[in-house]
């Protein structure tokens, strides 16, 4: 009987990394669509994928329209709760581009290596190692997001996050993390800003590779 442990890798996001589902219904992507539960499939029973996405998760800011949503100040919690931990998968950003914030790409990077720099340095314990990151760019926005139901989101929205990608890219070589820009396989849905089943397939396909060569 084979008892070895599988890799455990944290999928830490917002609502694409949830499963949201762009024409909502139902209001989420069932497991076998999302791109958490396909990239398990791919991977095999090696591999344990943990889904923390969580609608409107910014990277570190307070969002006073949507509370809770701090991604900064539940990390530690998640890292804490899962350990031990082989990779974690870093997928935010979106939330960060909302017109309240006035966040410019650089900034919001700047955001993401607060993240980086909380799993680099967690105090994982005795004999724990420190878990590699795959930090994963934002999908676009679709051309109508300043007159989609998402109040908080304007056209502005969707030029910042085109600039996420270089941004990324650069911290990704900075802290010693692999990279994927989510941009480049996958595009929002009817809603202008969820993937649907096609972007979610696109991801794990993209992904799958990179966690193989990682762990």
């Amino acid at each position: 009987m084979d008892l070895q442990e599988p890799k455990h890798i944290l999928c830490y996001g917002d609502s694409n990394t949830f499963g949201t589902n762009p024409t909502h219904c139902p209001i989420r992507h069932p497991l076998h669509v999302r791109w958490t539960g396909r990239l398990q499939s791919l991977l095999g029973p090696n591999y344990r994928l943990i889904e923390e996405g969580m609608g409107g998760r910014s990277t570190v800011w307070d969002d006073p329209l949507e509370p809770g949503r701090n991604g900064l100040t539940f990390l530690p919690v998640a890292l804490q709760s899962h350990r031990p931990l082989d990779l974690v998968i870093l997928s935010l950003g979106t939330n960060d581009c909302k017109s309240i914030f006035h966040a410019s790409p650089r900034v919001i990077a700047r955001g993401v290596e607060r993240l980086i720099e909380t799993i680099q340095t967690f105090p994982y314990g005795e004999g724990l190692c420190v878990p590699k990151i795959l930090l994963v760019s934002p999908i676009h926005m679709g051309p109508d997001i300043g007159q989609s139901e998402y109040a908080s989101f304007d056209a502005e929205s969707g030029e910042r996050v085109k600039g996420l990608a270089a941004q990324y890219a650069a911290s990704a070589q900075r802290y010693g993390c692999a990279f994927l820009d989510a941009a480049a396989v996958a595009q929002p849905g009817p809603d202008q800003l969820h993937m649907g089943p096609e972007g979610h397939r696109a991801l794990a396909e993209a992904l799958a590779p990179l966690v193989r060569a990682l762990v």
